[in-house]
């Protein structure tokens, strides 16, 4: 597949992920599933570097990656699984996202990280790292 052709797959591929993330007042998704019991995001490995290829200004170059394994959190009342990533950007400032999942998919990036990362463990990701523009 050409480079320009798999840009494209790869951002469709992260559109359709972010596709159904309407935000409601109570900080979880209009369609989540309300209080359901959360499937486990088996494909969190592969959707995390698709979605920070296109939430990223500059994904090349992240130095130091790494992440931990999903977590369930409380999170606007409701439990769901959470993955925590930071990097070191060539900018120089290290970053940590918190990342929700809802219904086994990703569903956007929390703001409280500190809150939703604590105690967690995290490990290499080089996949992060091999990112490009």
């Amino acid at each position: 597949m050409s480079d320009p052709i798999r840009r494209i797959a790869l951002a469709l591929l992260a559109a359709a992920s972010l596709g159904g993330c309407i935000t409601s007042d109570d900080g979880g998704t209009a369609r989540d599933g309300g209080d359901a019991v959360q499937p486990f995001p088996a494909n969190y490995r592969s959707e995390i570097p698709a979605f920070l290829r296109s939430y990223l200004n500059d994904p090349a170059g992240l130095r130091d990656a790494a992440m931990a394994e999903p977590v369930q959190r409380p999170l606007g009342g409701r439990v769901r699984f959470v993955s925590c990533v930071r990097f070191t950007p060539p900018s120089g400032k290290p970053q940590e996202l918190a990342i929700v999942h809802v219904n086994g998919r990703l569903d956007r990036v929390a703001g409280n990280v500190q809150e939703l990362c604590t105690g967690v463990v995290y490990a290499p990701f080089p996949e992060l790292e091999k990112l490009s523009r």
